[in-house]
């Protein structure tokens, strides 16, 4: 579809400077292909519920823009039971974590499961550079026009930050100016805890690598199955049921040898008659037992959520009880952890089951892949994440409601928050509704990472893309001077430069074209900063247009909001 025409009004709005407001109104139609008053009514109509703890609009805006802690700490925060409540989230569904946050229970989605989506938009971003482009906080922008201005349903989708950057000279994720997430400072820390069972669950299946290893160099054959496999109250040895899939793994089935014949597919086998230990035969135990993991093929590393360079390289076994049992290791943050892309992947509880005890965390000598079900400790991981399985409810300045979850890096992961928080937004917010979630780094990773991964496994299919350019970083693309992060900004992005401006549109329009082979129409939203000027700002839409985009517009939510 090319909407250009229909959209003519809207499109002089953004000339007009009606930015965040016109961006959404942009979105309203383009995302959807339709007016946002063709509601078939009923629970599916986009009209929020009247009431206290909805979307309102600013009151009191500031200029010069004050800092984001400034505002997110004048701002009046609504209780999460009210959010809840507007959005459509009954009381027993919810899981408090004091008054401004809450877990959101997957029963959402299951009482939900036969209401019709609503759109579901991506944001992203043109090629990252030091200078920021504010996709975080166009997302939550576009989200307050939509919810709080043009009374929409809406929810914002996105990433849980880590606490490295937040300490780090990067700093918070929560937006920023008058488009952020509140509470900003539990938002950009401990928040209800995710992290920090990504982070135990992690550590566990390090100890349990480092540990078997210890006891496989140290114990003879007998003694290593039979710790492995200790006999009950009762004198008898049973397997414990993930012991099982290491079995099946290896091709032992006991109860074939004594039927004759293969149990019938789905069959319940009985791991007392069918896995019986004592019949398993001398080798068959020394393969049931030894992993034989290679120490130098182990890619499983412990995990922290906080920049600590000199735990990059560590050795580990150093104490005398280990008995020389040393190798090399090191630490990672906890957001590479492979278990938080599990969460932000997984579609369930048992789907998340599935994945944990897959993992692979090392080869053995013989080159056979280790996971962490060979291990048996698959099921362990997957209590330590069961409450993280659950979005956490906030809210932004405007009082339109947030899901995070999940918060894997685009560069070593997939860079996109939970499938589950968007699969729940979209059932909430019904057929005329607007879920708006975000891609991490730039469209070249996170937004195709969300194509290729994401939407494949989730089976969604967005509506809309949303991409966010700015006039500094365009000029940086175009082969303006270096910038380095905490030093002054060259005068050059700060003062008039149509020269770096149309030099560097080619980052923007290449990143327009990608978008488009995926069959999704494109919006560009230019991020505006005070020292931009009209020129510039025109030069850029042209340029989005020319490219192919349906629409492009200013956006002045940092200093604006909705």
């Amino acid at each position: 579809q090319n909407p250009r025409g229909e959209m003519a009004p809207l499109l002089r709005a953004f000339g007009a400077g009606a930015a965040a407001t016109a961006v959404s109104a942009v979105s309203l139609r383009f995302f959807s292909g339709s007016s946002a008053s063709s509601s078939k009514g009923g629970a599916d109509s986009s009209a929020p519920a009247k009431g206290f703890g909805g979307p309102h609009k600013l009151a009191g805006i500031k200029a010069p823009v004050p800092s984001d802690i400034a505002i997110a700490q004048a701002a009046k925060v609504l209780p999460i039971s009210a959010v809840a409540e507007h959005a459509g989230i009954l009381p027993h569904e919810l899981v408090p974590h004091g008054a401004d946050k809450a877990k959101v229970s997957l029963d959402v989605r299951e009482r939900l499961a036969d209401r019709p989506n609503g759109n579901y938009v991506v944001v992203t971003g043109i090629n990252p550079t030091p200078l920021g482009e504010g996709k975080s906080t166009t997302t939550v922008g576009v989200s307050q026009a939509l919810g709080a201005h043009l009374g929409a349903r809406v929810f914002t989708c996105v990433r849980q930050p880590s606490m490295g950057p937040t300490f780090g000279i990067k700093g918070g994720a929560a937006g920023g100016g008058y488009a952020q997430v509140l509470p900003m400072e539990e938002f950009n820390l401990h928040l209800t805890g995710d992290i920090h069972a990504i982070t135990i669950a992690n550590n566990l299946l390090a100890a349990a690598i480092d540990t078997r290893m210890f006891h496989e160099a140290t114990q003879k054959d007998k003694a290593l199955y039979e710790r492995l496999v200790p006999a009950g109250k009762d004198g008898k040895r049973r397997f414990a049921p993930v012991m099982l899939r290491r079995l099946e793994k290896l091709g032992i089935r006991p109860a074939e040898r004594a039927t004759g014949a293969r149990p019938a597919a789905g069959a319940k086998l009985d791991p007392s008659r069918d896995y019986d230990p004592e019949s398993l035969s001398p080798e068959e135990r020394v393969a049931f037992a030894r992993l034989d993991l290679d120490p130098a093929t182990i890619t499983w590393n412990r995990v922290v959520d906080v920049n600590d360079r000199f735990l990059r390289k560590i050795v580990v076994g150093l104490g005398a009880a280990e008995k020389g049992q040393t190798r090399e290791t090191g630490y990672d943050i906890s957001v590479a952890s492979e278990i938080m892309a599990v969460l932000a992947l997984a579609t369930g509880m048992k789907d998340m089951r599935e994945r944990l005890g897959k993992m692979v965390v090392g080869a053995s000598r013989a080159r056979k892949p280790v996971s962490a079900d060979d291990l048996g400790i698959g099921g362990a991981l997957t209590v330590l994440m069961r409450d993280a399985l659950m979005p956490t409810l906030m809210q932004t300045l405007e009082g339109t409601p947030v899901l995070v979850h999940a918060g894997p890096f685009a560069n070593i992961a997939h860079g996109n928050s939970s499938i589950i928080a968007d699969q729940i937004a979209l059932k909430l917010v019904g057929r005329d509704g607007f879920v708006v979630t975000e891609a991490g780094f730039g469209a070249d990773i996170g937004m195709e990472k969300f194509f290729d991964i994401k939407c494949r496994y989730s089976g969604l299919r967005p509506n809309c893309v949303l991409l966010v350019a700015t006039v500094r970083a365009l000029k940086m693309h175009g082969n303006g001077p270096k910038v380095t992060a905490g030093k002054p900004i060259p005068r050059e992005y700060t003062t008039e430069n149509l020269g770096l401006v149309t030099a560097g549109v080619c980052n923007m329009q290449k990143h327009i074209e990608n978008a488009g082979k995926f069959g999704v129409p494109v919006v560009v939203c230019i991020n505006r900063f005070s020292t931009d000027t009209e020129a510039e700002l025109e030069a850029v839409k042209r340029a989005a247009l020319a490219a192919g985009a349906g629409a492009a517009g200013i956006g002045e939510h940092h200093a604006n909001g909705g």
